[in-house]
């Protein structure tokens, strides 16, 4: 089964990780590494940097960031290999994620853990469906 581990929150503007951080995620990238189970991780810059797409009454708006509520922004994420839900929260609970918080602050560091649904996964898919689906799909 496969999960997606995100990291949520959002750094300000053009602050970049503290060695300590960044020291204790390769720990955590290598201990995922020799378990088997790391397909894919990623950090994203701040949402100073982003923008959305709006889908709303037949129209598309875009929206630059950066945007105001951290606590639901993605700032990096994890694609995992695993055996079971309970595997992917264990393995999200060892993500050093509170590392990010500055001594004393009032923030709260948050790793979502989602399964990914699988083309066979989703009944109303026909085979084309399905075989285009697997040709995009990581470690498959």
């Amino acid at each position: 089964m496969r999960f997606m581990l995100m990291l949520k929150g959002d750094p300000p503007p053009g602050a970049m990780p503290p060695p300590d951080l960044v020291q204790a995620m390769h720990e955590y990238d290598v201990a995922l590494e020799k378990a088997g189970v790391l397909l894919a991780a990623e950090g994203l810059y701040d949402s100073s940097q982003g923008a959305r797409v709006i889908y709303a009454r037949g129209s598309r708006t875009v929206v630059d960031g950066p945007f105001t509520e951290a606590k639901e922004l993605v700032a990096g994420f994890y694609l995992i290999d695993v055996k079971s839900p309970e595997e992917a929260i264990e393995w999200a609970r060892r993500c050093p994620v509170d590392r990010a918080i500055p001594p004393g602050a009032d923030w709260e560091a948050v790793v979502e853990v989602r399964r990914v649904a699988e083309p066979i996964d989703i009944p109303t898919i026909n085979e084309e469906q399905r075989a285009q689906a697997e040709k995009y799909h990581l470690g498959r």
